[in-house]
């Protein structure tokens, strides 16, 4: 299977950045889309609706509906799985991409940040996923598809940056949970991760600007690894921790020059969670 046409997908978040990426690389194959996010009204600081999202995802091919919603509320991930059902008959794959960022030391950050990222970080995903599952299980190939990464548990991580580290490690251990529980069933739980920076708005507003664009990758370079981990036979693809660019090269991609956020004369910069960069820019 090399296409995603007809598979109906329940994305949390996806309004902009990486996870609308995913969206309309699915949506060119004819995928339908299901999106629960906040974000019904524009943000100040940060492109995009779900309702354009939407828009775009149809412009692209696909077919797609907005839930507004919080992927923290228990009722609001209950009816965007109700949603998919209803509109389009089942769910083939859910993407857990909706997360929360803060990088505060102990000592500075708020409950608040905690609690947040906890909840929809962890909590979110696991909910999602554990509401899918009745429909993932009718699938005839089922994929969870988380973005977090590699467990890795050195001090180092957890050390700079240790409610984030719990949060995004907590999603990662749904996928390593999922993938056990799930596997007699045939559905498939990944995880995804960027090997470098990714050029979102999230980045350009907490890490340095157009700086840290100039050292990142676009979206479409995660899009395109999705896209190629989605359409694999799900019973033998389970219980990994895959890097972008070490699945598009499974694929054969390995000239990655077109994914560049920028001018090309900065040396990328490795994503959180992973050691830095041992090839030249």
């Amino acid at each position: 299977m090399s296409t995603l046409a007809g598979r109906t997908i329940l994305m949390s978040g996806g309004s902009r950045g990486i996870g609308l990426a995913i969206a309309l690389r699915a949506a060119r194959d004819g995928a339908n889309v299901v999106l629960l996010a906040k974000t019904s009204e524009p943000h100040p600081r940060l492109p995009g609706t779900v309702h354009t999202a939407v828009a775009e995802i149809e412009q692209a091919g696909g077919k797609a509906v907005a839930v507004v919603g919080d992927v923290r509320k228990d009722e609001d991930a209950q009816r965007a799985v109700d949603t998919a059902v209803e509109r389009f008959g089942g769910i083939d794959i859910v993407v857990n991409n909706a997360s929360a960022l803060d990088l505060r030391a102990t000592r500075d950050i708020p409950m608040k940040s905690y609690d947040l990222m906890q909840d929809i970080n962890a909590r979110g995903t696991f909910l999602l996923g554990k509401l899918a599952i009745p429909h993932l299980e009718r699938s005839d190939r089922a994929h969870i598809l988380t973005l977090s990464p590699p467990l890795d548990l050195r001090p180092k991580w957890a050390g700079a940056y240790l409610a984030y580290t719990m949060a995004k490690y907590g999603m990662s251990l749904v996928t390593l949970g999922l993938a056990e529980e799930l596997r007699e069933a045939g559905i498939a739980a990944n995880s995804l991760w960027p090997r470098t920076t990714i050029a979102t708005a999230a980045i350009a507003n907490l890490l340095g600007g157009d700086a840290a664009i100039e050292r990142a990758r676009v979206p479409e370079i995660m899009a395109d690894a999705a896209h190629a981990i989605l359409v694999r036979e799900s019973r033998s693809c389970t219980g990994n921790f895959y890097l972008d660019e070490e699945v598009l090269a499974e694929e054969g991609v390995t000239d990655l020059d077109r994914y560049r956020a920028g001018s090309g004369r900065q040396q990328l910069e490795a994503d959180l969670f992973l050691e830095p960069l041992e090839y030249p820019a």
